[in-house]
């Protein structure tokens, strides 16, 4: 009997321990957004860290057994990367046998001394960057690893640090890059499952590796934590006593009332309470 390589042992553990945990929320996502069609061709971001590894493994398998026909490229932007972690993220590419196609910028050098507000520059800068070379490669969609976590920790830090009540949406389109669209497949899964299929394992993934990030790890007793890691903290603690908590928020961005809104916006206008007021006035108070 052919031993199995390492790539088709984690493969099996997907498909298998983590079959319900993370394989069919993937699938859930996929058939509940619509988000993978027949003729896509889809550039799978990679950024090195587990979240993104681990879609890269997911959409490789759906590709291989799927009725639906689609190409796939697994893009990963190295934007300034040390040695060390462009090293990490070719080696766990190896060990999973997802074939990278690599290409480089200088985005930490741009903003490694911004005081203000940094990670959003990045993140913006190599969105943008990321969009470009797959349209450059013939794609039509970008696939980022954001996951259940990321969605209802972005709903509660918009209400908290932003004064707004907005979600991570499950796909867009892009306003910059024609015929373009960004999906998040892992929409559905939680983090904590993907940090237990990375530990059953035993791989290891960057957390993030920009220039900013090790800055803050030497002067740690210096900076206060994240607005992001406050938020999951307060969500771990509210679960303590609210268990279906994280359903419960997941869930309140498919179910908005806005007829109890006191204002919202719509395609970027601001709707506000008297001018809803007013369009209602001839509807009976039930």
């Amino acid at each position: 009997m052919k031993e199995l390589s390492q790539a088709q042992f984690i493969e099996r553990s997907i498909m298998k321990k983590y079959k319900k945990t993370i394989w069919s929320k993937f699938i859930l996502a996929l058939k509940t957004y619509k988000l993978v069609n027949d003729g896509d061709k889809i550039a799978v971001c990679i950024s090195g860290g587990k979240d993104s590894m681990l879609l890269a493994k997911l959409m490789q398998i759906l590709q291989r057994y799927s009725e639906t026909k689609f190409d796939l490229v697994f893009l990963c932007m190295d934007p300034g990367y040390n040695s060390a972690n462009r090293n990490q993220i070719e080696e766990n590419a190896k060990k999973l046998e997802i074939p990278l196609t690599i290409f480089e910028t200088e985005i930490f050098d741009s903003v490694v001394n911004i005081e203000k507000s940094p990670c959003y520059l990045c993140a913006r800068m190599r969105r943008g960057h990321l969009y470009n070379e797959a349209k450059k490669l013939g794609c039509n969609k970008i696939a980022l690893g954001h996951h259940f976590s990321d969605v209802i920790e972005t709903t509660v830090m918009g209400m908290l640090y932003g004064a707004q009540l907005q979600a991570m949406l499950p796909k867009l389109r892009s306003q910059n890059f024609e015929g373009m669209e960004l999906i998040r497949p892992l929409y559905c899964v939680h983090e904590e499952d993907i940090i237990s299929w990375k530990n059953h394992n035993n791989l290891t993934f960057l957390q993030c590796a920009c220039r900013f990030t090790e800055k803050c790890a030497i002067r740690a007793d210096e900076i206060s934590p994240s607005a992001r890691l406050e938020v999951k903290n307060l969500i771990k603690n509210l679960k303590k006593s609210i268990p279906e908590v994280e359903n419960h928020i997941f869930r309140s961005i498919h179910n908005v009332n806005v007829d109890t809104f006191v204002g919202y916006k719509l395609n970027g206008k601001l709707h506000e309470f008297n001018e809803i007021f007013e369009e209602n006035k001839n509807k009976i108070d039930e």
